[in-house]
Formats: structure tokens, C-alpha cells, sequence
């Protein structure tokens, strides 16, 4: 039998599958189901800086105290919950804050360690929208709230980033300077649809596909070797193949969100018998025998993963 373990942000993990943060770690029962269909560790859903700046500004305009008990409310039902967590599972209970500012982040990263997170990620989703704001000052707010957070803490703490930064391994080694386990790749923004009927700007929510996690694949693949931390990849992740692949280019877990939305929490189990029988059919002993196998630091052709494949790709498209 193949050894499934690995570790991620100094945690010994059963497996390398880690549910992201999604409405199905919001309840116990469904978080229950992670675990028993063989979850590693779980992420919670997200406490937004944003809910909580609404709801201090609610009870300052209000001045009551049925407005200030509902501020408390919000983050201490996320704390609640956390405990509760912690009480049901055997497994690791990852936190997570999401925002972008430091502001009173350095208190609640410290309220979740003490009501008992083993790891907080921190999802840091800013649009820099502004253009006066450059690239420079985007990586310095990531840093300056890791820079805030990571005295107070004695848990470890991984950075969720988005895609769209210029230079990534640069600025993946200033984040590991600064203090961070783990890096997560990728978060993925919810892009706004306009209504034809209203000509208003419309949410809307698409699930990932597994054509997504390519991208994720080859950062992680191009960051294994290079940076001395955990590396996530989030986003695409749906099958066996896209989970392999994940491991082969490097990646310590990989966290599932859309596959479970979609099949629910017992597609964990079709994943990790597939993924053993993989391991097996291929006379692998664990998961760390192909751990960044392929990654760029590895592979026989380390170009494959930069500009040399382009032409190459575009011609093999086959014409009609």
C-alpha cells in the first residue's frame, strides 16, 4: 500500500487532499463528511475585513447596543465555530482571514491562534484598480500585513496569492523572507457580468474546470526547487490527473473547492484510491517519490515550462 502522507506548513498530513475554504466547512455535519471521506486537514471559510468594517460602522452610527452586540457577533461566531471545529475533528483546522488591510487583522490573527488554528492562511484579494498604485506598492501591501501578523504568532502562516503579479518567484521569496510557511496558488476572481436587460453589473459565480489548474501547475512547477516553503495549489483540481500532476510538478497539497461543490464530499475517496492505484500501477511507494518529479528545478528540459514551447504550441494546433 502506498504511503500517502506529506507535510504542509510543518503539519504531518494524512494525505495531500486539504478542502479549501467553501460553504461546506460552514457546518459540522458537512465538515464531519470531509474528514470521514479522508480530508487531511480542512480550511474554513473566510472572516472578511470587509463584514466586520461594516458592522463597526453600523453600531458606531447607531450608537446601541443591540448594533455592537451584532458586530462581536459576527467575529465571535467565527471564533465559535473554529472551536467547534477543533472539538468534532481529528484533522488540522486551518483559518482563514481575507482582506487588505492590516487594521485590526493582527488581533484576530492572534484571537483564531488562541482559539486553537493550527495554521491561518491569509487571502489577501485586492484589485488594484487605482492608477496611481504600481506594481511595487501591490507586493508591499502583502508584505507590510504579513510583516504586522507574523510576530504575534507562533502558528504558521501561508499566503493565498492571485495570478497576477509580474514577477512571482521574486516576489514568493519576499514573502518567505518575510515570514510566510506556504504560498497557495491560485485565488481566483469572481469576474462581474453585465446585465444586457438592466445594464447593471451582475455577480456571477463559475465553478473552476480542470483546464484551470494548468496555470497553477506551472508556477508551482517553476517554484519547487526555488523557495523554501509549502507549496498549495487551489483552483482546477477536479481528478486523479490534475491531482498527479499537481504532485508531480511540486506541490505539497493540493485544496479542492469545485470538485466538492460539485460530487460532494465522498469524491475525496474516489480521489485517494485513484491516486493510490496510480502510485501502485507505477511501483511508487509514497507520495514523496514523485513530489517535483517534473517541476522546472527537475525536469530534463527545465525550459518546457518558460517562452521555448510557444511557437511549438501554436503550431501543433491542427488546421482546418
Amino acid at each position: 500500500m502506498a504511503d500517502l502522507s506529506t507535510e504542509y506548513l510543518g503539519l504531518a498530513l494524512k494525505n495531500p487532499l486539504v478542502p479549501s475554504a467553501s460553504p461546506l466547512g460552514s457546518h459540522l455535519d458537512s465538515a464531519r463528511r470531509l474528514e470521514d471521506a479522508g480530508a487531511a486537514a480542512l480550511v474554513m471559510p473566510s472572516l472578511f475585513e470587509e463584514l466586520i468594517e461594516q458592522q463597526d460602522a453600523a453600531a458606531t452610527s447607531a450608537r446601541s447596543s443591540a448594533s455592537r452586540a451584532a458586530t462581536q457577533r459576527y467575529e465571535e461566531r467565527y471564533l465559535e465555530h473554529l472551536q467547534a471545529l477543533k472539538a468534532a475533528l481529528d484533522i488540522p483546522v486551518i483559518a482563514s482571514l481575507n482582506g487588505t488591510t492590516a487594521g485590526g487583522w493582527v488581533s484576530y490573527a492572534a484571537a483564531l491562534q488562541e482559539a486553537g488554528a493550527d495554521a491561518l492562511e491569509l487571502n489577501v484579494y485586492h484589485i488594484p484598480a487605482s492608477t496611481r498604485e504600481d506594481g511595487r506598492e501591490v507586493e508591499d501591501r502583502y508584505v507590510t500585513l504579513l510583516e504586522a501578523l507574523r510576530p504575534g504568532l507562533t502558528v504558521p502562516v501561508a499566503m493565498k496569492l492571485s495570478p497576477q503579479f509580474s514577477a512571482l518567484p521574486h516576489f514568493a521569496r519576499r514573502l518567505v523572507e518575510s515570514g510566510a510557511a506556504g504560498l497557495v496558488l491560485f485565488n481566483r476572481f469572481y469576474q462581474p457580468d453585465i446585465d444586457l436587460d438592466t445594464l447593471e453589473v451582475a455577480p456571477k459565480l463559475e465553478l473552476s474546470t480542470s483546464e484551470e489548474s494548468l496555470l497553477r501547475i506551472r508556477w508551482i512547477a517553476i517554484l519547487h526547487g526555488r523557495i523554501r516553503c509549502s507549496l498549495a495549489i487551489t483552483g482546477g483540481v477536479h481528478n486523479v490527473r490534475d491531482l498527479v500532476r499537481s504532485l508531480l510538478a511540486g506541490a505539497d497539497v493540493a485544496q479542492l473547492c469545485s470538485a466538492l461543490l460539485r460530487r460532494g464530499p465522498g469524491h475525496l475517496a474516489v480521489l485517494l484510491r485513484a491516486l493510490e492505484q496510480w502510485l501502485e500501477e507505477r511501483e511508487y511507494a509514497s507520495v514523496s517519490d514523485i513530489r517535483g518529479l517534473v517541476s522546472q528545478h527537475a525536469a530534463t528540459d527545465s525550459a518546457a515550462f518558460l517562452r521555448a514551447n510557444y511557437v511549438n504550441v501554436l503550431d501543433s494546433y491542427p488546421a482546418r
